[in-house]
């Protein structure tokens, strides 16, 4: 399994809290040893498929983390809330 973190996923971050950006990091960290050891995901982290490719997990009631999923690449793309996802999604 390959990751890439997209630069809208570091300019994003940049836009966030401090508290929120060790949030981020941490989930996204976690997806990827998850995935990448092949264990199985837990509830936790909210993962859901949003449209085609794209996923989603969740950190807390604000913090979501957009990638693209295909293969076995997961290309992280953006990370902000709920309306900057669905912003994002209606540009694809």
């Amino acid at each position: 399994m390959r990751f890439e973190f997209k630069p809208s996923f570091d300019r994003s971050i940049k836009s966030l809290p401090q508290t929120e950006k060790a949030d981020v990091k941490e989930a996204a960290f976690q997806l990827i040893d998850l995935l990448s050891k092949e264990r199985q995901i837990h509830q936790g982290l909210g993962l859901k498929r949003l449209a085609g490719n794209f996923w989603g997990i969740r950190r807390g009631i604000k913090a979501r983390i957009f990638f693209r999923w295909t293969g076995d690449l997961i290309e992280f793309v953006l990370a902000g809330n709920h309306d900057d996802v669905k912003r994002f999604l209606k540009n694809v």
